[in-house]
């Protein structure tokens, strides 16, 4: 590692990068010749993706909770150190609470997820701020995962439903707030990609109405190709927001 920036060199962050969307995600873009970084709380999950790339030291792990402040700067600061630059952050990491009546929620569950989802991402867009207004050539790429529930809830989903309207949000006014440093926001909205967050939705979740009916879902790598390709717009160029899901997902007309 070097901590030089060089011109030629494209390097991202992924948060929540050893399972799921994050580990699809970080393998494309490791793939497509990025450096990137593997953020997330497991470090043996994050060693794991970076064995599968095949990346060599293009892949680096670093354990993070990024729902501590301290925690996202010393991410922040090995990137810096490895690679003197940062040109896309994809703010992924993401955390659920069970399905119960919102009367029955525990108040902890609620303050895990709003703290991961929301106050986490939040910090890293802070951090990628600092340092993509301050490298040269200035600017980079935030790419913020959102959900079909940053658009339409489920049933028993306030804290999910809530931290995800909520990074629609911050998208917006990350998008706003960046243009004068040449920074990128845009939100990518999955519905029903074949994870280990979202593998019930396979064999039956609630609807409106309260029935419990199998959703269709899609390959998580497709997910990740789609990833790739927001991040491979030119630096004038933003899909500011971008859907993808299976087609007879019950999205439109859901209710």
């Amino acid at each position: 590692m070097t901590n030089q920036a060089d011109a030629t060199r494209r390097v991202a962050l992924v948060t929540g990068a050893g399972s799921g969307i994050g580990r699809a995600s970080s393998l494309a873009l490791l793939r497509d010749g990025w450096h990137v970084a593997l953020a997330g709380r497991r470090a043996e999950a994050l060693e794991e993706v970076a064995r599968a790339s095949g990346a060599g030291d293009r892949a680096l792990a670093v354990p993070t909770d990024i729902t501590f402040p301290e925690s996202v700067a010393a991410l922040f600061d090995t990137v810096r150190e490895a690679w003197g630059r940062l040109d896309l952050l994809f703010n992924n990491a993401g955390l659920n609470a069970p399905g119960v009546p919102l009367e029955d929620l525990p108040v902890d569950r609620w303050m895990a997820v709003i703290n991961t989802n929301l106050t986490g991402a939040f910090l890293c867009t802070q951090q990628a701020f600092r340092l993509m207004k301050a490298q040269s050539p200035r600017g980079g790429r935030i790419i913020n995962n959102g959900s079909i529930s940053a658009h339409v809830p489920r049933p028993d989903s306030a804290p999910y439903t809530a931290s995800k309207h909520a990074i629609t949000g911050l998208t917006k006014t990350t998008a706003l707030d960046g243009r004068k440093y040449d920074i990128a926001c845009c939100q990518i909205d999955v519905g029903n990609a074949m994870t280990e967050l979202a593998a019930r939705m396979s064999r039956g979740v609630k609807q409106a109405d309260g029935e419990i009916r199998v959703e269709p879902m899609i390959d998580v790598e497709d997910v990740g190709r789609t990833v790739l390709h927001m991040a491979n717009q030119p630096p004038g160029v933003n899909l500011f927001s971008v859907t993808i899901m299976a087609t007879k997902m019950p999205f439109v007309g859901r209710g």
